[in-house]
């Protein structure tokens, strides 16, 4: 996600590898005491957001059927979740927000439930054992809304003047769809979308195909890639489409609302060629399909990097756009164990900007470190460290992205550019559609240069205020 969430511009192998097994018995770890019986917890024991996600389950799948009608903002839906029981379960948790359920099965057969906030309270009419494969059938309608975040700003399904801007991070994902709603969880979805004609609906993934009959547009999109809840999207418009192939074979589709088209179209004709700099950069790039959604949505504030296809508020600088296809490796490829890691996305993120600009003609990474260090101590980018933020209401704050651009400055610095590139590449290459953790992190970058940054990392991510030297 760019900064402009707030609306502000940043200057601008581990031996251990976290795959999904392992991220789930930490999802489990995480829930406490209660994950010894046969409920499943309402929580993954986020610090930040304790009810996102879920315990007793991972989803391996969503397919997902809505129809919405922008006139009205009426949403029809049908989810159809199949999960593996990670224990034996009687009862288990959605996170699902706002919307009319019309129907409920586990299986076959019609289920028990109950709403209690985002928790959408699930008990099946036959236990689940462990190892068990099952399906959950979820319809329900209405009109979507989105949530707020701490930091005061909107997520999820967030209506327009056209049709929706569907954007996630972090919670938003519970208002158009029953999820296990936390970074833990990673699933691959189907999309099947339906629209009025004229009206074009996005999702993740590969582009399959659409159809038009009696008034309406059915467009189906299919993401095989894990993808966590946050980053699905369904955004819905008038836009205007291109598709095309890259040379490396990965199915570009882009989707830009016509008022925004002439100030975006320079800008994303350069997306193949950051691609290209960015798989040098930072490794192969993890997906099958890639792109953009340029909307004009002027209140929403922010970008976000959507699996495959980025969601702007407006037409993106090349500067938004480097950075939105940087999370693609770091953030969506690799992805968080807890929120109060989220400076493993959007510190990488950052320094990917500083890292094009320097390799562009623009100013040097070390310039753009001096312009923030130059900032007096009282600065709100001292606020708090990158590496724990405090709250969720901080995620999306300043040292998050500057500062933790920083720390990766100074860990560059310290061991070099040889090294500090090996490092970024082993840990987009060695977590791919996996997990990381900033303690992974520290050990990799030890590891591969042979140094001791214990001070480093401690001084950049962790330390209260502005450190006295860089």
């Amino acid at each position: 996600m760019t900064q402009a969430r707030r609306r502000t511009t940043v200057l601008r192998r581990e031996a251990v590898i976290v795959t999904v097994p392992v991220a789930l018995a930490a999802l489990l770890a995480a829930a406490g005491p209660a994950a010894a019986g046969t409920i499943g917890t309402s929580g993954a024991g986020d610090p930040y957001f304790p009810l996102a996600g879920n315990g007793g389950y991972h989803v391996e799948h969503y397919g997902l059927t809505l129809g919405y009608d922008p006139a009205s903002r009426h949403l029809d839906g049908k989810a159809v979740l199949t999960a593996r029981a990670t224990r034996k379960l009687t009862r288990f948790d959605l996170d699902f927000k706002g919307l009319k359920i019309t129907g409920l099965k586990v299986g076959r057969t019609e289920a028990e439930y109950r709403r209690s906030g985002q928790e959408l309270v699930v008990t099946p009419r036959h236990t689940l054992h462990k190892g068990q494969i099952f399906k959950v059938t979820v319809t329900y309608k209405g009109t979507p809304k989105p949530v707020t975040d701490p930091d005061g700003s909107l997520d999820g399904w967030i209506p327009t003047d056209d049709g929706a801007f569907v954007a996630g991070e972090p919670q938003g994902a519970m208002t158009w769809f029953p999820a296990n709603n936390h970074p833990l969880d990673k699933s691959s979805y189907d999309f099947t979308l339906t629209v009025p004609k004229g009206r074009t609906a996005v999702a993740n993934g590969v582009y399959l195909g659409s159809r038009t009959a009696h008034g309406e547009t059915t467009f189906r999109w299919r993401q095989r890639e894990p993808m966590a809840a946050y980053l699905a999207t369904a955004t819905v418009g008038k836009f205007k489409v291109e598709q095309y192939t890259t040379a490396d074979g990965v199915q570009v589709y882009n989707a830009v609302d016509p008022r925004e088209a002439t100030a975006a179209a320079p800008v994303l004709k350069k997306l193949p060629s950051v691609l290209k700099w960015e798989s040098r950069v930072f490794g192969p790039y993890p997906f099958r399909a890639a792109g953009s959604i340029v909307d004009r949505a002027p209140d929403v504030g922010y970008a976000l990097e959507t699996q495959t296809r980025p969601v702007y508020d407006s037409a993106p600088d090349l500067s938004t756009l480097v950075h939105e296809s940087a999370h693609q490796w770091f953030g969506d490829s690799v992805s968080l164990t807890s929120w109060k890691d989220i400076w493993l996305n959007e510190g990488f993120a950052t320094y990917a900007e500083w890292l094009y600009s320097e390799q562009h003609g623009g100013d040097s990474a070390q310039k753009s470190f001096d312009a923030l260090y130059a900032r007096p101590a009282a600065d709100d980018l001292w606020a708090f460290p990158p590496g724990d933020p405090g709250s969720g209401a901080n995620i999306f704050g300043t040292p998050v992205y500057a500062r933790g651009a920083m720390a990766l400055h100074e860990l560059r610095t310290a061991v070099g550019d040889q090294v500090f590139y090996r490092i970024l590449r082993s840990w987009a290459t060695a977590h791919r559609g996996g997990h990381g953790t900033t303690a992974q992190f520290v050990r990799l970058a030890e590891r591969e240069s042979g140094k001791d940054l214990d001070s480093l990392f401690q001084t950049w991510l962790y330390s209260a205020g502005k450190p006295n030297t860089p």
